[in-house]
C-alpha cells in the first residue's frame, strides 16, 4: 500500500497536509520538516545543532528524535533515518522545490506560456528568525533575480517590450545596486527605440551606485548609452 500524499508549503507560513488534511505540527517539528525539505539528507548531529544550536548535543539529540516520532505520527515514513543521517521519505510536494524547478526551466528557455509569473510570490518563512534559513532566501533571492533578467530578455527578443519592462524593473526594484538589472531596462528602451528612457534609466543607475558605492557604472554599461551618433556621455569619477 503507498504512503501518505503530503505536501508542505514553505512561501509564507509553514502549512503541510497530509492526503489534503491539514495538519498541525509544533513549531519544532515544523523547523525539522522544513530544514529536511530544504536541505535533503542531513547528518544526524548536524540536524540537531542545526535545530537546536543552544542546547547541548545529548538534549539536542534527544529533541529531535521526539522530532521525528511526532512528524511520523502524523505523516508515516514521512522522516527516514539510517546510518546517521535523516531525510524525507514518501516525495512530498514542496513549493519551493517547485519554485526552483520552475524557474531552472525559465532560465534554460522562452516562457512557455502567455503571462509569465513573477517567481518572487511569498518569500521563505518570513517569520522565523533561525540562521540556517539565511544561505536559503539568499539562494531563492538571487535565482529570482536571474529568471527575472532572462525573462525580461526573452519577451524583449520577442517584441513583448512592456511586459519585458515590468519583469526588468521588478528586478531592480528587488536590488536596485545590480547593475545587470539596471542594465536590462536599459537595454529593453532601447530596444524599443526609446532612447531618451535609456538615457534616463542609465542617470538613475549612475545616480544610485554613485551614492551608495561611490563607484560609476562599469564600462560596458556606459557603452550601452553611447553609441555612434549620439552625443557622448559625460561620466563622472567618484571622489576618492
Amino acid at each position: 500500500m503507498d504512503g501518505p500524499q503530503v505536501s508542505i508549503r514553505l512561501l509564507g507560513a509553514f502549512a503541510m497536509n497530509v492526503d489534503s488534511a491539514p495538519v498541525e505540527l509544533p513549531a519544532g517539528v515544523q523547523r525539522l520538516v522544513a530544514l529536511l525539505a530544504l536541505r535533503g539528507r542531513t547528518g544526524r548531529s548536524r540536524l540537531a545543532g542545526l535545530l537546536w544550536p543552544d542546547t547541548e548535543e545529548r538534549r539536542a539529540l534527544a529533541s529531535l528524535r521526539t522530532g521525528i516520532w511526532r512528524v511520523n505520527q502524523a505523516a508515516p515514513g514521512l522522516v527516514v533515518s539510517a546510518h546517521g543521517t535523516i531525510e524525507l521519505g514518501l516525495t512530498p510536494a514542496v513549493d519551493v522545490q517547485q519554485l526552483i524547478d520552475h524557474s531552472r526551466a525559465l532560465l534554460r528557455g522562452a516562457p512557455d506560456d502567455d503571462a509569465p509569473a513573477d517567481p518572487g510570490d511569498g518569500e521563505l518563512l518570513p517569520d522565523w528568525d533561525d540562521a540556517w534559513l539565511d544561505a536559503e532566501r539568499e539562494r531563492l533571492h538571487q535565482l529570482r533575480l536571474h529568471v527575472l533578467e532572462a525573462t525580461a530578455r526573452l519577451l524583449a527578443d520577442h517584441g513583448r517590450f512592456g511586459l519585458a519592462l515590468e519583469f526588468a524593473l521588478a528586478a531592480l526594484r528587488a536590488d536596485e545596486l545590480r547593475e545587470s538589472a539596471h542594465r536590462a531596462v536599459i537595454e529593453i528602451h532601447l530596444a524599443e527605440g526609446n532612447i531618451v528612457e535609456a538615457r534616463r534609466a542609465y542617470d538613475a543607475c549612475s545616480r544610485t551606485m554613485r551614492d551608495e558605492l561611490g563607484i560609476d557604472p562599469s564600462p560596458s554599461l556606459v557603452a550601452l548609452v553611447r553609441p555612434g551618433g549620439h552625443a557622448p556621455l559625460h561620466v563622472v569619477t567618484a571622489s576618492t
